[in-house]
């Protein structure tokens, strides 16, 4: 008696739940009833830009000492402009203190991704904000406060 011929079935690439190469799906990506903080896992724009501006803070507050102590840092998505704004918009801002209120420098996040496409562009242009607003609110040149590599 002759047996029938083994039929060997190819596996498509990916595994069950990549179905059309979309990447990975299930309950360790998608938010649901089994994974509610699934959405928490992977940091966002907005936690990487806050991020970096806080290791680039750290680096300009090592740099110049006590200066800083009584500024406030912030980050905000766009700047809040009137409607008959013409002219470009500001990439960050600062506000001398005050009796009743520290001084604060706050860069913003969306105008200063639109003009730096990759992440090296991104910190060089977050530094030079920072130096800018904080040689203003100090009264200093900005070449007095040094360069990434310093």
């Amino acid at each position: 008696m002759q047996q029938p011929p083994t039929v060997v079935a190819e596996r498509r690439p990916g595994g069950p739940r990549d179905r059309r190469g979309r990447g990975v799906r299930g309950v360790m990506w998608l938010p649901g009833p089994l994974s509610p903080r699934a959405a928490e896992l992977l940091p966002t724009r907005r936690d990487d830009f806050d991020d970096l501006v806080l290791s680039l803070v750290d680096r300009l507050s090592a740099r110049l000492g006590h200066d800083l102590d009584d500024v406030e840092f912030g980050t905000e998505d766009v700047p809040a402009l009137s409607d008959d704004w013409t002219e470009p918009v500001p990439l960050g801002s600062h506000v001398p203190g005050t009796s009743g209120s520290p001084a604060r420098v706050v860069l913003f996040r969306r105008p200063i991704e639109a003009r730096a496409k990759t992440r090296p562009e991104r910190v060089l242009l977050v530094h030079a904000q920072l130096v800018d607003q904080v040689s203003a609110l100090l009264g200093c040149d900005p070449d007095d406060l040094g360069g990434l590599d310093d």
